[in-house]
C-alpha cells in the first residue's frame, strides 16, 4: 500500500558547510551555486514539481541569508524551524521540528546532492514505493557506480525485499544514501531535542526491519567540497543538464 505524494517536506539547511570552505565563509552551503543554480533550489524545484505544497526548512548558519532567499519562493509555503541557538544535526533537527511536521508521511531532503536530469519524478516514485504498514522510513539510495562526488565506500546493502543493512565492517557497499527519504514523522515523537544523527533512528529501524531502500534511477551528484562542485559543474556542462 503506497501513500499519496506528501503534502509536506522538511529540507535540512542548517549545516555549517565546513568542507566547502572557503566558499561558505560568507555564504551558507545551501545557497552555493552549481552551474548558475543554488543547491537548495535544485531540491526545492523537484519538490514543487512533485506536488509538495509546504516545506519546513531548518536554519542555523547564516540563517538570515537562507530566509531571504526563501522569501522569494511563491510556489511553496515555507515554514522556518529556527536552530540559531544550537546545532542539532540531522536527527535533532527533526525532533525540534516535529510539531511543524503533521502526522502524515513527509519527505526529508538534504541540500548537498541532487539528481540529473532534475524533475519531481524520483520523489513521486519514492512516495509510490513507500508502504507505511511495513515501513517507517524509505531511503532513496544511489548506485555508487553511477554518481559523482561521493568519496565514501558506500553506506548500505539492499536486500531483494528492499530492506536495508548498513555496511558495517565490510570494505564497501554498493549503495549510498542519496539525501532524500520519506518517513513517518511519529518516529521522532519520543526523541529529545538534542544534537544527534538520524543514524540513531535508522539503526533502530534496521533492527526492527522497518528501514527500506529505493534505488534512484538517475545519475546522482554529491557536492560536498569545492572539488566536487567543480566536477559537478563540468558534468552538467558536458551533459547539457
Amino acid at each position: 500500500m503506497s501513500v499519496p505524494v506528501p503534502h509536506t517536506a522538511m529540507v535540512l539547511a542548517a549545516g555549517l558547510g565546513t568542507r566547502m570552505r572557503p566558499l561558505t565563509d560568507g555564504t551558507p552551503k545551501p545557497l552555493i551555486e552549481v552551474a548558475g543554480k543554488r543547491l537548495m533550489d535544485r531540491m526545492l524545484d523537484p519538490l514543487a514539481a512533485a506536488g509538495v505544497k509546504r516545506v519546513v526548512v531548518n536554519v542555523h548558519y547564516l540563517a538570515e541569508q537562507v530566509e531571504a532567499h526563501l522569501a522569494h519562493r511563491n510556489d511553496l509555503e515555507i515554514v522556518i524551524s529556527d536552530e540559531r541557538g544550537e546545532v542539532l544535526e540531522t536527527g535533532g533537527a527533526l525532533a525540534k521540528a516535529r510539531p511543524l511536521l503533521g502526522d502524515d508521511p513527509i519527505f526529508v531532503l538534504n541540500t548537498d546532492a541532487f539528481w540529473a536530469p532534475e524533475s519531481g519524478e524520483p520523489l513521486v516514485a519514492l512516495a509510490e514505493a513507500f508502504d507505511p504498514v511495513h515501513t517507517d522510513a524509505l531511503l532513496m539510495v544511489a548506485d555508487t557506480g553511477r554518481c559523482l562526488g561521493f568519496d565514501g565506500s558506500g553506506d548500505f546493502f539492499l536486500g531483494d525485499d528492499h530492506r536495508m543493512v548498513r555496511r558495517g565492517d565490510a570494505t564497501s557497499a554498493p549503495w549510498a544514501y542519496a539525501g532524500a527519504r520519506i518517513i513517518r514523522p511519529q518516529l521522532y515523537d519520543a526523541e529529545p531535542v538534542e544534537r544527534f544523527s538520524a543514524l540513531r533512528v535508522w539503526d533502530r529501524l534496521i533492527a526492527e526491519r522497518r528501514l527500506m531502500g529505493w534505488p534512484l534511477e538517475r545519475f546522482w551528484l554529491h557536492v560536498g567540497d569545492p572539488g566536487a562542485l567543480k566536477d559537478a559543474e563540468m558534468w552538467l556542462r558536458c551533459h547539457g543538464a
